[in-house]
């Protein structure tokens, strides 16, 4: 295309307008559809075999011919051209044939047409007919499987890469000949043009260490290519690197509105003598290294360099957009963090400090993992400025170290707030987990008891094998946070604590030694230990009965547990003593069958209807029976000052 272009330019000159341009996509004539995606309104396309390019530009002249034919000629080297693209053409297709005309010297139009292909290189063959004019058809046939695949489809898709990549012909002065993609329909890409580009910035030009770089920016409209802000590094008028600018400005990312609130995408087009000397003969990239490792030559530039002085003129042409982009960022973040992510409230204005920036739509997933990623950032920062802190104590100036103390402790303390604010938006989660795996599922059935069990603590394990985050106790009882051991679904065998033979596996068995006094006597015993049993049976379970007693169950469990050789979770024996404290919690819905149970336990009902509670005298035992409904809502009702103090819902 491009050599068609020169081709045109060479004719013509100034006046291009009289030129045409037009690419032909060819398709194969098999029934095989191509591999690209399908959906609601796209009929499968046959896969592209080819391509013909045609203008009515100068011709295969005697002098375009022999370079045709000399490798690494520079013949149109004064344009940017490196002799090689010709190369590059059989690299995608098998094979190119031409059929060209041109004017002579003596003024009289001739024609020529020859193959090339990588086993026989140049054949040229018979005189065609049928040229009136002079121009050239280039036939690209035998599109590579590897290419074809991962190459645009539409003919929307392949007219709107041929405008990016030659764009500067179209914005140039004088503009471009009539450029046109056919297949079953034809585009205009000079309308392209038109509906693409929604307004031009001023043109600027950045120094660099000496080197001028030209800056052609652009504010497109709607394009699914042109979504995201882009960098061309051009050479020799054409893209030879695209480069992805998204949030490296701040406020940079998809859209931005303009003072009349129209959304555009910014796009640049970077060119410069220094880019087209250093461009490799592939043109696919640069021989300018991307970043000096160490000391550089006063005049040496990298595309580092290159890149940051236009990126600061980039943030300079649309400090407007971008302000606004970043007020909407930063909306973004506080809405998130007021609805969903309250642990990141008390550091918010110490994330701002980070430079941390939002695109308006990103993702609550995206947005939750880069403020994770910023606040262990300040962690770590905080860490390091301790270090620095605590170093210095002694050696700098009282003033100076007390101020800088203080900067240090506020950011402590808004970390620390920051963690409790974590800790309870967790318990916030758990809440609303618990709520819904009581409920009846999809399939209209309830869950297993199973799944409430390892919600309130992993199953078949003990204290000394999860941490203390693991469990979720403080769902029936806040107490149940300060155990001395702590066990789930193990038999009262394994159970260190224990010295029963017994196999039978409460759900849930802690103890915990009773507070004694500071001031306690030198040789006194320890204390007697409590003994907490949580019984969780499934939800609206309706088999409760004598053989099947839950309460009778958890009571049986206490006095086992009494009887055996008691041990703290260090090993150190505890008198034996019927008298420690025990309490028993039976998680299950109040069916009609474990109300019977409960009434004959002798047992009161609760004043919201949702439980029974009671003390059983001979087993000294405290029993509480909780519907499932009870224990969410106590749960919500202890923590409901922590929600509303952080702003999340209480039920």
């Amino acid at each position: 295309m491009v050599n068609g272009l020169q081709a045109i330019d060479a004719r013509f000159g100034e006046d291009v307008g009289q030129g045409r341009l037009r690419v032909t996509i060819k398709r194969s004539g098999q029934d095989a559809l191509d591999f690209g995606p399908t959906g609601p309104g796209r009929v499968p396309l046959r896969p592209i075999v080819g391509f013909v390019v045609e203008d009515n530009g100068v011709g295969f002249t005697p002098d375009n011919m022999s370079s045709f034919e000399t490798l690494d000629s520079d013949y149109k080297a004064a344009m940017g051209c490196r002799g090689v693209g010709r190369l590059l053409w059989l690299k995608a297709f098998d094979r190119v044939s031409v059929r060209s005309a041109y004017k002579g010297a003596d003024g009289k139009l001739h024609a020529r047409q020859f193959r090339f292909s990588v086993d026989r290189e140049v054949e040229h063959g018979d005189t065609p007919d049928g040229f009136s004019d002079t121009g050239a058809v280039v036939h690209l046939d035998g599109f590579k499987d590897a290419f074809q695949r991962s190459a645009p489809k539409t003919v929307d898709a392949i007219a709107r890469e041929v405008f990016e990549h030659c764009i500067w012909y179209f914005l140039r002065p004088g503009g471009a000949p009539e450029v046109t993609v056919v297949d079953e329909e034809v585009v205009s890409v000079n309308k392209l043009m038109e509906d693409f580009v929604f307004s031009e910035l001023p043109r600027t030009t950045v120094e660099i260490k000496g080197k001028k770089f030209d800056m052609l920016n652009l504010c497109l409209m709607s394009s699914p290519r042109s979504l995201t802000p882009r960098l061309y590094w051009c050479a020799a008028s054409r893209v030879v690197i695209e480069e992805n600018l998204t949030s490296k400005i701040p406020g940079l990312y998809g859209r931005l509105k303009d003072d009349t609130s129209t959304e555009f995408t910014y796009v640049c087009y970077l060119s410069s003598d220094y880019l087209d000397a250093h461009v490799r003969a592939d043109r696919t990239a640069f021989d300018v290294i991307e970043r000096a490792d160490g000391p550089m030559l006063d005049d040496d530039i990298s595309l580092e360099d290159i890149r940051s002085g236009v990126l600061e003129e980039v943030e300079r042409l649309l400090s407007g957009p971008l302000a606004a982009a970043r007020d909407e960022g930063k909306a973004r973040v506080g809405e998130f963090v007021s609805t969903h992510a309250p642990r990141y409230r008390p550091v918010l204005s110490r994330l701002e400090s980070l430079g941390v920036t939002v695109d308006p739509s990103i993702k609550d997933s995206e947005l939750e993992l880069l403020l994770h990623r910023s606040l262990q950032k300040l962690e770590a920062e905080a860490i390091a400025e301790g270090q620095a802190v605590f170093a210095e104590a002694g050696s700098a100036s009282l003033e100076d170290y007390q101020e800088r103390l203080n900067r240090y402790l506020d950011t402590i303390n808004d970390i620390n707030q920051s963690d409790l604010a974590a800790y309870v938006s967790r318990r916030r989660v758990i809440l609303d987990i618990l709520s819904k795996i009581i409920r009846k599922n999809e399939q209209g059935k309830y869950s297993r008891e199973d799944a409430v069990h390892s919600l309130l603590m992993p199953l078949r394990t003990d204290s000394n094998e999860i941490g203390t985050d693991a469990s979720n106790l403080w769902i029936v009882d806040e107490r149940l946070a300060f155990h001395d051991y702590l066990a789930s679904d193990k038999t009262l065998k394994s159970m260190p604590i224990t010295g029963s033979d017994s196999t039978k596996e409460p759900d849930i068995l802690s103890t915990r030694l009773v507070d004694t006094p500071v001031l306690a006597a030198e040789g006194e015993t320890l204390p007697l230990p409590s003994i907490v049993v949580v019984e969780i049976k499934r939800p609206m379970r309706n088999d409760a009965s004598e053989d099947k007693d839950p309460i009778a169950q958890s009571l049986d469990y206490v006095k086992r547990v009494r009887s055996g050789g008691v041990l703290t979770a260090s090993g150190r024996p505890i008198p034996a003593s019927q008298d420690a404290p025990a309490f028993c919690y039976i998680l299950a819905d109040l069916t009609s069958t474990m109300m019977n149970r409960c009434e004959y336990a002798n047992l009161r009902r609760t004043h919201d209807g949702l439980g029974y509670f009671g003390f059983n005298e001979p087993m000294k035992a405290y029993i509480e029976v909780m519907s499932f409904d009870r224990l969410v809502n106590a749960a919500a009702e202890r923590n409901r000052a922590f929600f509303d103090k952080l702003g999340l819902p209480s039920s």
